[in-house]
């Protein structure tokens, strides 16, 4: 069998892998919501999804990041102030440093050389460490933080307040996309300097029922700044990542000319039939596995029917299709089971 890096390549290329790469990511406030080291003996008993793991004794007691600590406002590089009330799950914005346009004279980006958007950047560090990322093989992955360009816009504005300065064509916004283009420019090309072979650009764009904003404005306001960030990752060599929750049906066509490799896409919200239709064979699809209805309230059964009707409808032989699961808390134990066990059976579905 090939190994993961070279199976990896194949399924994005098209080019007949092996099998059906697959990745399960539990959230960290899971290890404090479920009991004991119930999870922790799950993930020892699925080598595929979870290879090299060793179970420790006892609890896994994960380290929470600033921004995920319930009960502690935190304040990003741009001045937004984020809360969460469950250590573990990031929160939300709840004080956006250009609420008024009164405050934009002397509103400076952060310095991209010192600071990523959520915490610093140790550019020495990252530098030093070995170029291999868990979870895709041995490829170099690097990429923006999540909500980089969108959604940073409205965290620092407020979301109403900003699809009123798309309404308004406000001048003031321009310059607000400039810099916040310009910051995460800074990064994308600091990356590529230090060799990037995978690059992501993680941001949602949807809502349960469409987009959040519409595709004119997507065309006019956001669109420009994605292709402008994807092209050196592009002319780099590097393999193009885009993650975008919620349903994008009326972007995706608009994402595409962006020059994608990957598009990490929700099942259930833009359908599995459309998917089927539109994407496949497109561009590679990593799949984001339903976390709403069926794996949190279905029945180990539904579970497996989910799973093998993706894959049934989604993979071919010449490849184009992984799947994510991401993990919170909620789901009972012998779903997440279910759906590891699934996630197993289904990844050899080409053998």
């Amino acid at each position: 069998m090939i190994d993961a890096h070279e199976n990896l390549l194949r399924t994005v290329r098209f080019e007949r892998p092996d099998y059906i790469p697959m990745d399960f990511h539990i959230n960290s406030a899971c290890w404090h919501h479920y009991p004991g080291d119930a999870l922790g003996e799950l993930v020892a008993s699925h080598p595929i999804l979870f290879p090299g793991f060793e179970q420790s004794l006892g609890k896994i007691e994960p380290e929470f990041e600033p921004w995920e600590r319930a009960g502690r406002p935190y304040t990003d590089s741009w001045g937004c102030v984020w809360e969460t009330r469950d250590d573990g799950i990031v929160g939300t914005v709840t004080k956006h440093p250009l609420e008024s346009w009164d405050n934009f004279d002397g509103y400076t980006a952060p310095d991209a050389s010192k600071d990523f958007r959520l915490g610093p950047a140790d550019w020495e560090r990252i530098a030093a460490e070995p170029r291999e990322a868990k979870g895709i093989g041995r490829l170099a992955n690097d990429g923006l933080q999540h909500g980089h360009t969108f959604q940073t816009l409205t965290d620092i504005r407020g979301y109403e307040n900003l699809l009123f300065d798309m309404a308004d064509d406000e001048p003031r916004l321009y310059k607000l996309i400039e810099m916040v283009e310009q910051f995460n420019l800074a990064i994308v090309s600091r990356y590529i300097e230090l060799g990037a072979e995978w690059f992501s650009f993680p941001e949602d764009l949807g809502m349960q029922s469409g987009p959040m904003l519409s595709p004119r404005q997507f065309r006019k306001y956001i669109k420009p700044s994605y292709k402008r960030l994807m092209k050196p990752a592009r002319e780099a060599g590097c393999i193009v990542y885009v993650h975008c929750d919620g349903d994008i049906r009326e972007l995706v066509d608009d994402l595409f000319d962006c020059d994608l490799d990957v598009i990490n896409l929700q099942d259930l919200v833009n359908g599995i039939d459309w998917i089927k239709e539109r994407l496949t064979g497109r561009v590679c699809i990593d799949l984001d596995i339903d976390r709403q209805k069926v794996t949190r309230f279905g029945s180990p059964a539904d579970i497996d029917g989910l799973i093998r009707e993706e894959v049934e409808k989604l993979a071919t032989r010449d490849g184009g299709l992984m799947m994510i699961y991401g993990l919170y808390p909620g789901v009972p134990l012998e779903n997440v089971k279910s759906l590891m066990d699934a996630m197993e059976r289904y990844s050899t579905y080409y053998s």
